[in-house]
């Protein structure tokens, strides 16, 4: 059994993450406002009050069976050392784009030889020494036709299936029609509502702070 000492802002999400919950509904599940989730999306490092850190213990304690085992390799990676790299090698750092444009979000379809087809945001590799924001912006106009500016850098983390370095971005759509301009990695380029993101990409995947993000902006 895991047990959280001190529950920090960064320690609730995990949970909220692995509880498979918006925020609307991790704050309904705890009785608590939704803004208080949010901040705890907002800084990481926010260690909730005594009372707050008692209904964290319950909702943890009370959660199934499978959220408690995800919580726990959430928690087990958040965990492990930064750099577990061998010595010389560079860690492999993908710049991720959340690109909103009035109500809707661009997503990209990707080839994927295991899972066939998967809907992601668009995405590129951070070369060693490279901007990370520069990287999302180019990355974001070569996959799909869109000119966007970084808005907000909604933070960092390992991906849960990948294990890669994921940059995330919150964008401004700028310009362009969105088009499939990298015919030989994606099969589609789409706008979709922000609240039916979930519907193309597992929530359970998705960067806790991405899905506050969404929230705030429908």
């Amino acid at each position: 059994m895991d047990v959280i000492e001190r529950w920090s802002g960064r320690y609730a999400c995990l949970l909220q993450s692995a509880l498979r919950l918006g925020n609307e509904q991790f704050a309904a599940h705890l009785g608590i406002a939704v803004r208080t989730v949010a901040t705890w999306h907002s800084d990481a490092t926010l260690v909730p009050r005594r009372e707050m850190q008692q209904l964290l213990d319950t909702a943890h304690e009370q959660a199934p069976p499978a959220a408690r085992q995800r919580f726990a390799l959430l928690l087990a990676k958040e965990q492990a050392p930064a750099d577990s790299t061998p010595p010389g090698a560079q860690a492999l750092r993908v710049a991720i784009a959340v690109v909103v444009r009035d109500s809707d979000v661009l997503l990209v379809c990707r080839r994927d030889d295991d899972a066939g087809i998967t809907w992601q945001f668009p995405a590129g590799v951070i070369k060693p020494g490279g901007k990370a924001e520069t990287t999302t912006v180019r990355e974001t106009l070569d996959e799909t036709g869109v000119h966007c500016a970084v808005r907000q850098h909604l933070g960092n983390r390992l991906h849960p299936v990948t294990g890669v370095l994921c940059e995330y971005f919150l964008c401004e759509y700028l310009a362009g029609e969105a088009t499939n301009s990298d015919a030989a990695e994606n099969i589609d380029v789409m706008w979709v509502p922000r609240n039916a993101v979930p519907r193309f990409i597992p929530v359970d995947t998705i960067f806790p702070p991405i899905l506050a993000v969404l929230e705030e902006q429908t």
